[in-house]
């Protein structure tokens, strides 16, 4: 069951893949990023992840959008949010990704000692993503990040995508000394990986260590079947946004509904009011996962006001 009936709503923005051709509204830029996660934590959101994007020349040809670890990316998005949330008198958990695709260890790591944010995921196994491309995360990588972790006491979300994930989430939870309880983040639906089914679910809710907390989003088709799921088994959180899925629903003449960050959320709030669970403030979702950190005020003034390092 959940650690309290109030459940965290997290929106995964943009993620490395999503395009504009496939969802126009996916935010690309610093200024989109911001734009969108006030408007979401409007909605109900307590948590954005971010993923950041950046022009390219990939192969010869300019990629416009191409996935990011660039530091001064990450850098703009989340002073620009700060500015943003500060401007708007909202508040949300700052959440930044490490999964870097082709980029170095360096690289996907770079940003978590520069900017401290209060979150990060964490993938504890490679796989092979939708049976199409290698998902590395390498001992060396996942050995690396879990000192950093700790080192500027980063809440890891953990995300889990087969059962054996949760063996090696707490391989690095205890090899490392990384505090407990752990954050679970459960990504169904993925191809190559669990399938998003409830009868899936409740087994790897099953399999959670003692006193963690836990998520669940499902990808595509899943998204809906998830989320009625995880809030009948009694979920902590969840995880909806543009990075998971890309259709709300059909239109009355059959045509594609396609979704934005925005609806998503609004969307989930209100299935968790339904389930009879209360929205979670950024500082009750803070309380829940056990984060002493605010990445958007500075600790001595509590303005948001200050520059990243």
């Amino acid at each position: 069951m959940a650690k309290s009936n109030k459940i965290m709503i997290q929106v995964c923005l943009c993620g490395a893949g999503t395009k504009k051709d496939q969802a126009p509204t996916v935010p690309y830029t610093a200024a989109e990023l911001a734009e969108q996660i006030v408007e979401c934590a409007k909605a109900g959101a307590s948590i954005a992840h971010i993923h950041v994007r950046e022009d390219k020349l990939v192969d010869g040809v300019m990629q416009i959008g191409y996935k990011s670890m660039s530091l001064k990316a990450f850098t703009e998005a989340v002073e620009m949010t700060r500015e943003a949330c500060k401007q708007a008198g909202v508040d949300i958990i700052i959440n930044l990704t490490t999964s870097g695709g082709e980029y170095d260890d360096y690289k996907r790591l770079q940003h978590l000692g520069a900017l401290r944010p209060e979150m990060c995921s964490f993938d504890p196994n490679t796989i092979n993503w939708a049976n199409s491309y290698i998902f590395e995360n390498s001992p060396r990588f996942l050995n690396l990040l879990s000192q950093e972790v700790v080192k500027y006491d980063v809440k890891p979300e953990f995300e889990v995508f087969d059962t054996g994930h949760i063996d090696s989430v707490m391989y690095y939870v205890n090899k490392w000394n990384i505090p407990q309880p752990p954050h679970i983040q459960f990504i169904m639906g993925v191809g190559g990986s669990m399938p998003g089914t409830t009868e899936n679910l409740a087994f790897l809710v099953g399999k959670l260590p003692k006193g963690a907390t836990w998520s669940v989003s499902g990808i595509g088709k899943a998204h809906m079947p998830m989320m009625l799921a995880g809030l009948a088994l009694g979920c902590d959180g969840l995880r909806v946004g543009l990075e998971d899925n890309i259709l709300f629903g059909k239109n009355p003449d059959g045509s594609k509904d396609i979704a934005t960050n925005v609806r998503l959320v609004e969307r989930a709030v209100q299935l968790a009011k339904l389930a009879g669970r209360e929205i979670a403030t950024a500082d009750e979702a803070r309380e829940i996962l056990g984060i002493k950190r605010n990445c958007l005020r500075d600790e001595v003034t509590n303005e948001v006001t200050f520059k990243a390092e």
